[in-house]
């Protein structure tokens, strides 16, 4: 399945750090920032993170809920979310399936399988993709200019 801008962003319950599930639609009525990452402590992960971490006042003023998303375990997110002090849920997509529903299942890049493709989806109120932005290769960034420039647009 692929996920394209002007689609409807595919509803998901998924468990936060501390296993409180987090379900999408339950933030209808603003914009959602969904930030796919391969795995929690590596270096570029790390940056994106903090870099939307930095970034939250900014996104605060587009009223965007900010998510990060991982297969990672709950546990070791909450243990990156600690260390790098990061302000917003993380999300725990263990059973991976949320990564195939909006088609951003890493198959086989740089020899891992079966975790999340480096990706930005930025949803309305009304549960519209407006942005979306898969990286060529996981030791890519986003751009986050971009990102932020369709959250500014939505605040309007």
């Amino acid at each position: 399945m692929t996920v394209e801008v002007g689609s409807s962003a595919p509803d998901f319950t998924l468990p936060d750090q501390d296993r409180e599930p987090v379900t999408l639609s339950a933030h209808a009525g603003r914009a959602v920032l969904l930030a796919f990452f391969p795995a929690a402590f590596t270096s570029v992960c790390t940056t994106e993170m903090c870099r939307f971490r930095d970034s939250l006042a900014a996104l605060g003023a587009a009223q965007a809920a900010v998510f990060g998303i991982s297969v990672d375990h709950p546990a070791s997110l909450k243990e990156f979310a600690r260390q790098q002090q990061l302000t917003f849920p993380l999300l725990s997509d263990f059973n991976r399936e949320v990564i195939s529903k909006y088609g951003v299942s890493n198959t086989d890049r740089s020899g891992f399988q079966g975790i999340a493709r480096r990706a930005v989806f930025v949803v309305d109120g009304a549960g519209i993709v407006r942005h979306k932005e898969i990286t060529e290769h996981p030791g890519l960034e986003p751009n986050y200019e971009e990102v932020f420039s369709v959250l500014a647009q939505l605040a309007q």
